[in-house]
């Protein structure tokens, strides 16, 4: 098996930890940030502890990356930030906050990364959208903004980067039980199982099944891409 690069945005808990030491444990080298401290202690683990939406961090964190893993094979951009307000209570900062991490930490990442696959002539980028497009899930009218964004970024992106023998898609998760929808009250996570086809919480084996088939060797003629889960359809 070759020994794979990894970038992994958010990688301090969750759905992001747990993508971070499953490579790990495959064998590669994984890079990981947050805005806390490390929470994984591996041989072969960097962590970062910044912002997504950084500028100079993110390209600092890259040029490091690239010249200790000797090049990056994978991005992973997992960091996110869930709202669960109406429109009419949703806090300016709030709303900026949300598309900082969402949006403009996976543009970033994505454009940084990029120039270190582009001299490989290959990487694959996975970024993270979710049901709620899809769904017009009432209640997170800006959460589903940002992610529509990394969407249409995902598809425009692949187009740009597709020269460079860059591969960029997405998947689109259902609720995965973690940090990021604990908040959310029961009543509506229940209206939304409601609307999948298969009725159940995502797991992160769901969502590490769709990465690991967008970044197979076998996979090279698939890009601009997006994969809901639960039997969701746009």
């Amino acid at each position: 098996m070759n020994t794979l690069s990894y970038i992994i945005t958010g990688t301090r808990k969750g759905l992001g930890k747990e993508l971070a030491e499953y490579y790990l444990s495959k064998g590669h080298k994984v890079a990981g940030c947050s805005r806390g401290k490390a929470s994984i202690q591996h041989e072969n683990y960097m962590h970062f502890e910044l912002d997504v939406s950084d500028e100079s961090a993110i390209m600092k964190m890259v040029r490091t990356v690239n010249k200790a893993f000797g090049g990056i094979d994978i991005l992973l951009n997992n960091a996110g930030i869930a709202a669960m307000n109406h429109l009419l209570t949703s806090p300016y900062n709030n709303a900026k906050s949300v598309f900082a991490t969402n949006f403009f930490g996976t543009f970033l990442l994505t454009r940084e990364v990029s120039k270190v696959m582009m001299k490989a002539k290959k990487g694959s980028i996975v970024n993270y959208t979710t049901v709620a497009v899809p769904l017009d899930l009432a209640g997170e009218a800006v959460y589903a903004a940002s992610k529509s964004a990394v969407e249409s970024f995902t598809r425009t992106s692949a187009r740009e980067l597709g020269e460079f023998g860059i591969r960029v898609n997405a998947v689109g998760p259902t609720p995965v039980y973690t940090d990021l929808v604990r908040n959310i009250p029961s009543n509506k996570l229940d209206d939304l199982l409601e609307q999948q086809i298969i009725q159940r919480f995502g797991e992160a084996e769901d969502v590490r099944n769709v990465i690991d088939f967008f970044n197979r060797e076998e996979s090279n003629f698939i890009t601009g891409q997006i994969i809901y889960l639960g039997g969701v359809m746009k």
